[in-house]
């Protein structure tokens, strides 16, 4: 599995790509994009899009998480925020591929184990997660990694609940809560 996180932004969109092979995450790619802000907003839109779709183009993700808005008390920010995943879910569906969205919240739950992290635990643990040699930049090259390994998360736990058999491997049963025990061997 190969999935793309976008952090939307109109200034700043982080993007993340991450691999997911033998139950490992492997870091693939990540950077920013940064329109000029002298551009106007559609300007900053249509360069988001453009990067976007060449990123997508190379790195050919199975799907794309972008994170959902959160709640703002500036309207102005929200509504800019809110044109940049418009135009981070339309490059990934013009692709052909599966969107989804997860809250600030479940990514932060889902990386540093609880969902009110401070950014700077977010990129910690996403250096630790993926084996790099320094936090990501931008910032929001690591909130989009996040969302990545968010998904990745999410994902195994879907299969998990909807095979638990998965869970088994030869020699070991499951016990109490789930919890793997070995069997005991013959003679």
């Amino acid at each position: 599995m190969r999935v793309l996180g976008i952090d939307p932004g109109t200034l700043t969109s982080g993007y993340g790509i991450v691999a997911e092979e033998d139950h490992r995450l492997f870091h693939v790619a990540s950077g920013g994009i940064s329109p000029s802000a002298k551009q106007p907003l559609p300007k900053r839109l249509k360069k988001i899009y453009e990067e976007l779709e060449k990123i997508i183009e190379k790195y050919r993700p199975n799907c794309v998480v972008v994170e959902d808005l959160f709640v703002s008390k500036n309207m102005q920010s929200a509504l800019k925020l809110g044109h940049a995943r418009g135009v981070a879910i339309l490059a990934a569906m013009n692709a052909g591929l599966p969107v989804f969205e997860y809250a600030p919240t479940e990514v932060k739950q889902a990386v540093v184990g609880t969902g009110k992290a401070e950014k700077k635990q977010v990129q910690l643990m996403v250096k630790t997660l993926l084996c790099l040699p320094k936090v990501p930049h931008p910032v929001d090259a690591a909130d989009a990694l996040a969302a990545a390994i968010c998904h990745i998360h999410s994902s195994r736990l879907r299969e998990i609940l909807k095979n638990p058999s998965s869970l088994r491997q030869p020699g070991r049963g499951v016990g109490p809560r789930g919890a793997a025990v070995r069997k005991p061997q013959a003679g």
